[in-house]
């Protein structure tokens, strides 16, 4: 039986993970979005490619939650964007109302979805989704850790001169300033990215990824990155539409992993056809934990500005 995507919110990022979801063939996707003809319109463009790349799946354009009936995965990309000076917490009290009205609607179309969460600010917002969708633990997911892993990757593979799919490096925490590159993990295909490069370049692209986003904003001026979010979250909902076992960074409800309870942060996770199936946890340097205590507090005081 073919599987279904519902994208809520048909900006930048949700057209570009619907495009990305077909171009992997994962199923039927619903594109919906509160503006008539957007997601109609981007919808028909994005089924018009079919000839050309041989995708598997329809792509359907909506403006009614009951077109996603049904749906296995659920993608809230929905929320209005950063712009220049503006930071993720500054979208906080608009994007709550928001997520709260596309999660309470999806999960009364689809209750045994697995909701993955793309507004910002990530952390807070799938708190709130979390709350309002009554919603397992284990089934609703922030997307970030894939998105600020891949800008690390990135980084380290352009200082170092190698394949970025041959760097393996980890973030962890919220999504936001207080984010923790994991430097001690990082590596190239085995080798430590510290025999590499030397301490001031990895405090370099550290600060850099944390950094990354509003690097990009501060480029497009208007609007926010969307081509890797979009495939971050695809990334996420491939690995629970084909029960592949990933082992993925993602905002996720701690229950005493790392010492942590009751917060959503950027951990490894083993992403299946149940959501998170598994919290990989590990030992924290000192260090480490002293990172993760920033971005718990950090990710406390959004929680807070909710409401919920």
């Amino acid at each position: 039986m073919k599987k279904k995507i519902t994208i809520i919110g048909a900006g930048n990022v949700g057209a570009t993970a619907a495009h990305w979801a077909l171009a992997r063939k994962l199923g039927d996707i619903v594109l919906l979005d509160v503006m008539e003809g957007i997601p109609q319109g981007k919808a028909l463009d994005l089924l018009q490619s079919g000839p050309l790349d041989a995708f598997a799946g329809t792509v359907t354009g909506s403006n009614d939650y009951a077109d996603s009936a049904g749906s296995d995965v659920v993608i809230i990309t929905a929320g209005l964007a950063r712009k220049p000076g503006m930071s993720r917490d500054d979208l906080l009290a608009k994007n709550v109302a928001i997520v709260r009205s596309c999660a309470e609607t999806a999960v009364k179309h689809s209750p045994d979805c697995v909701m993955i969460v793309v507004t910002n600010p990530i952390d807070a917002m799938v708190h709130t989704a979390y709350k309002v969708s009554g919603l397992p633990k284990n089934r609703i997911i922030g997307m970030a850790g894939v998105l600020d892993s891949a800008r690390y990757r990135t980084f380290l593979a352009e200082a170092i001169g190698v394949a970025p799919q041959d760097v393996n490096a980890l973030v962890m925490g919220i999504h936001g300033d207080k984010m923790l590159p994991m430097v001690r993990l990082a590596n190239v295909s085995g080798v430590p990215i510290t025999e590499l490069l030397s301490t001031e370049r990895i405090e370099e692209i550290v600060k850099r990824t944390q950094m990354g986003g509003i690097e990009i904003v501060n480029h497009l001026k208007t609007g926010s990155a969307f081509y890797t979010p979009g495939l971050a979250a695809i990334e996420m909902a491939e690995a629970v539409i084909n029960d592949t076992k990933r082992v993925l960074p993602c905002a996720a409800y701690l229950d005493g992993q790392f010492g942590i309870s009751g917060y959503f942060l950027g951990v490894p996770v083993v992403l299946g056809e149940k959501g998170i199936e598994q919290i990989i946890e590990f030992k924290l340097t000192d260090d480490e934990k002293a990172a993760l205590k920033q971005s718990v507090e950090a990710v406390s005081k959004q929680m807070e500005a909710t409401g919920l």
